[in-house]
């Protein structure tokens, strides 16, 4: 099942790519419409839109998943229920395709439930308590983001449809677009993890390496970022940018910051993503929903490779994510370092890599753009801490000494594994040159002073000096660590946020819906209602039972007593 899944996907992708290159050169877009029923003078219809946008990135997400579900065939080779696991993960393509495609927000709803729910069932597919806890902590974040879609379904129902593109031309000064605008980034805040909701993300590497290479460069993570491009008008009539500007920032800042003091290898990559999500929070913020879209798709590429590399080490390293037990892995698993070593200079920006054509032009836009000296700076400072990690984990994993056990034996022959990488990389090299070329025929121009030209390169080799500084000097940042424990525990703890959220999680939410099941439920509605209604009837029951079994005698003679009475008294 797996090479068939793998088979149709590719086909499928390419097929639409080429597809959505012809819709992009004629600028052209179908909207597919068919009316389901009519409720209260409010049509239910379902919508499809299909321009260079949803088709360029259906074609991207399904390109990685057909990669992702071949690499499956060898990193899930203990796997019992093989086929459950690749429909699963096809259940999640569909979800996402569905909600790409959709202009409706009732559609989008349906496209978004069933990425929330599939991905539950991938993050605790191990079956453990960190899973379920994972799991759960997952779940529940992103129950905020489809709240907030469904009031606002609740109100466009005052427009007399959901279809939000007819509505861009009726939004000047209309409190309920306004305020649908509000909820729809609630929604893309919690789906793309943002601040104050950034702590799921590493919680869901708990699911199976490829689920998390398709869940962090092409799906659950990048949904709340497609639907805030969608809606980018709303964002710069509203005057909503600045608010999702500082977050964006912050977000980036913070897992930037988290990366540098963490050990598990996934953690490290999730921290990543989590970076590359609040960058294009950021300069879709701005205004620039194209470049947002650009660096989107250029992430998918890369960040799909990093999973993989991660997964192929993981996966001989017989389950050991620790960075520390790594060294080394150069000279036993060349490909896999090729690969990784590629992907992660794309992540950092290297020239003429996928990240360096999104990455540099955003910077570089950032530098011309009207924003203010903290902005500036934490983008800057932002830039050098990815370099930084980047570098670190580098450094962990491909130098020094051997830190695994002996009686580890580990190489490249893996076939299915080494075909999906090979064939993400050469999109990790080339993908971001011809997706600016294709997105941006006419380039932008941007005229800077030198100083600030050669401020991104700068920042990041000086990113890169630090990352090793910090991997080299190990002893003295141990010692670092333990002399500045509480600084260290809150920059390493996503600044306490993981604690914050499963305290909120199960102390405010859960314990009151414990208590009032308990108080309501089971205790005076189960009294006052079913179960008291059913003891008083049994009750009334057994007392003329007991009457009518016992007494038939007491009957009579009251009978007989009460007609005499009647006798004497007429």
């Amino acid at each position: 099942m797996c090479s068939l899944s793998f088979f149709c996907l590719f086909l499928l992708s390419t097929l639409i790519f080429i597809l959505g290159i012809y819709y992009l050169m004629i600028d052209y877009s179908i909207f597919i419409e068919w009316e389901l029923f009519n409720l209260n003078g409010s049509m239910v219809v379902m919508t499809l839109i299909l321009d260079w946008m949803s088709l360029i990135f259906m074609s991207f997400v399904m390109y990685i998943s057909s990669l992702v579900i071949y690499y499956s065939e060898d990193y899930m080779v203990g796997e019992k229920n093989m086929n459950r696991f690749i429909m699963i993960v096809l259940m999640f393509i569909f979800s996402m395709g569905f909600l790409i495609i959709s202009p409706n927000l009732v559609s989008i709803r349906l496209g978004w439930d069933g990425l929330g729910l599939v991905s539950y069932c991938l993050v605790i597919y191990y079956q453990n308590v960190k899973s379920y806890s994972a799991g759960m902590l997952t779940f529940l974040s992103n129950r905020l983001g489809d709240v907030a879609i469904l009031f606002s379904i609740a109100w466009m129902l005052n427009f007399g449809g959901w279809n939000y593109i007819y509505y861009y031309d009726f939004i000047l000064n209309s409190f309920e677009m306004k305020l649908i605008t509000m909820l729809i980034i609630l929604a893309a805040m919690t789906s793309s993890a943002q601040i104050p909701f950034s702590s799921w993300l590493p919680a869901a590497m708990a699911a199976p390496t490829p689920v998390s290479a398709l869940v962090h460069s092409s799906t659950l993570v990048t949904a709340g970022v497609y639907l805030l491009i969608r809606f980018s008008p709303m964002l710069i009539i509203y005057n909503y940018g600045w608010f999702l500007l500082l977050v964006g920032c912050m977000t980036m800042f913070m897992a930037g910051l988290g990366a540098n003091y963490e050990f598990d290898l996934k953690s490290i990559i999730a921290l990543s993503t989590l970076s590359q999500l609040g960058l294009m929070m950021s300069i879709l913020a701005m205004g620039y929903s194209k470049l947002a879209f650009f660096h989107l798709l250029c992430h998918a590429l890369f960040k799909a490779l990093l999973f993989m590399c991660a997964g192929s080490m993981i996966h001989n390293l017989k389950d050991s994510q620790d960075i520390r037990f790594m060294g080394s892995i150069v000279n036993f698993m060349p490909l896999t370092s090729i690969c990784f070593n590629v992907s992660s200079l794309s992540l950092c920006g290297m020239p003429f890599l996928a990240g360096f054509y999104s990455k540099d032009l955003i910077l570089e836009m950032v530098c011309m753009s009207w924003i203010n000296c903290l902005i500036f700076l934490m983008y800057f400072f932002s830039t050098g801490l990815t370099a930084s990690y980047s570098f670190r984990l580098f450094y962990y994993s491909m130098f020094g000494e051997n830190n695994f056990y002996s009686n580890f034996s580990f190489n490249d022959n893996s076939f299915f594994i080494s075909f999906g990488m090979i064939f993400l990389l050469f999109v990790a090299v080339f993908g971001g040159s011809l997706l600016s070329w294709l997105i941006f025929p006419i380039p932008y121009m941007i005229v800077l002073p030198y100083y600030l030209k050669f401020l991104t390169i700068t920042v990041v080799i000086f990113g890169s000096y630090f990352g090793y500084l910090i991997s080299k000097l190990s002893f003295f940042h141990e010692l670092f660590s333990v002399n500045f424990l509480s600084f260290v525990s809150f920059m390493g703890s996503m600044w306490f946020m993981p604690f914050l959220s499963t305290k909120m999680i199960s102390y405010l939410p859960l314990k009151f819906g414990y208590y009032s099941l308990k108080s309501f439920d089971f205790g005076w509605g189960e009294i006052l209602g079913g179960q008291g209604l059913y003891n008083l009837f049994v009750y009334m029951l057994d007392y003329m039972q007991y009457w009518y079994d016992s007494n038939f005698k007491l009957y009579l003679l009251t009978f007989i007593f009460w007609m005499f009475i009647l006798f004497i008294l007429f």
